[in-house]
């Protein structure tokens, strides 16, 4: 899926978090933002996810316009840089809630797609854990899981190894970079 970002600029209050913003991302491509903290990065994120509104501009999807369009009806995948994890669900719980939110298929599917999303992330022994229980790069790969349950086109990650050890780094690039 491309997408196309056209004169996005977004304020709160007096702060222009954004300004004037154009950008174009071919499909299949993997690309990052870099700036310092406060530029934007994660504003403009929210905005293509639908999580946020651009006060100007527009967003398409493979040439359709989506800048109205419902975060529900973008099927983006969203790793949020402090994993937005339901502490009091399980692993399992976790991977299972898009799937139980926004399908209606049987509980035995739901349960095989939610092992195979852990395993895809090296956590399926992982599955009866609580979030609790779970090392940052554990928890990092247990919203990347979340994520790609749904088999969204387009997965954004905002953040994705801040605070991670140099192992934990190593393994959810690896896991990036495959998906």
């Amino acid at each position: 899926m491309s997408i196309e970002i056209r004169n996005v600029s977004k304020q709160f209050g007096d702060f222009h978090a954004l300004r004037d913003v154009s950008l174009d991302i071919a499909s299949g491509e993997l690309i990052a933002l870099l700036g310092p903290s406060g530029c934007g990065k994660t504003t403009l994120l929210r905005i293509i996810a639908g999580l946020e509104t651009a006060d100007v501009g527009s967003i398409h999807f493979s040439g359709e316009d989506t800048t109205d369009v419902h975060v529900r009806e973008r099927n983006v995948g969203f790793v949020f840089q402090h994993y937005a994890l339901f502490r009091h669900m399980t692993v399992f719980e976790n991977v299972a809630f898009p799937l139980r939110e926004h399908t209606a298929l049987p509980d035995a599917l739901v349960r095989d797609l939610v092992l195979l999303k852990l395993n895809a992330v090296g956590l399926r022994g992982a599955a009866q854990f609580r979030i609790s229980q779970l090392s940052g790069g554990m928890a990092r790969r247990v919203a990347l899981a979340r994520a790609i349950a749904l088999d969204p086109p387009l997965i954004m990650y905002d953040e994705p190894f801040a605070g991670l050890d140099p192992i934990s780094l190593a393994t959810v690039a690896h896991l990036i970079r495959n998906l």
